[in-house]
């Protein structure tokens, strides 16, 4: 098998990228790291998780519907990201509760996820070398919160967030996260 996929572990699940590069690991003394890779660099966890909502607090909005072309850069598969290349059009969806359907990309847990990669869709052109960092977006679902894995595509509801997450080599991994709700 060709560089398909290199390993990601996040939470306690041990994932693909999605072509979104190299390998990462889970916080540095979390029980998972018993199982990283030499060499694997932490990925950072927010430090306190967020406050729950009051029942006196209004309910947010419905989350924005949009799809993976919303969230398209115009860069070429493979070459190096910068955030200068976010659009405002992107940009202005940092902290907005969205609604994207995908796919949850396969790993060796099938139930109880909390952290997944959501792809543009199961075809070659998002698992082969050099797919684009805007067709994947690392889910990290919110305290209490599980998604199951599906080979159907799923819609994920949640907030969505700008975040660089990096290999040990500094190649970007993924550059999208969603803080995540709902799973459907």
């Amino acid at each position: 098998m060709p560089r398909l996929l290199a390993p990601l572990v996040i939470g306690s699940a041990l994932l693909a990228t999605a072509g979104c590069g190299e390998q990462t690991s889970p916080e540095a003394g979390s029980p998972e790291n018993a199982r990283l890779p030499a060499g694997a660099a932490p990925i950072a966890r927010p430090a306190t998780p967020p406050a729950p909502r009051s029942p006196a607090q209004p309910r947010t909005a419905a989350p924005r519907e949009i799809t993976f072309d919303d969230i398209k850069l115009d860069m070429e598969k493979g070459a190096p990201f910068s955030p200068d290349l976010l659009p405002e059009r992107v940009t202005a969806l940092a902290g907005t509760p969205i609604r994207i359907r995908g796919y949850i990309l396969p790993s060796f847990q099938q139930t109880g996820l909390t952290q997944f990669v959501l792809v543009r869709d199961n075809q070659e052109c998002c698992f082969g070398p050099g797919a684009a960092l805007h067709d994947c977006i690392v889910v990290r679902m919110r305290p209490g919160k599980t998604a199951d894995f599906s080979i159907r595509p799923v819609a994920v509801a949640g907030t969505f967030k700008l975040e660089e997450l990096r290999a040990p080599d500094g190649t970007h991994l993924a550059i999208y996260g969603l803080d995540g709700d709902e799973v459907k």
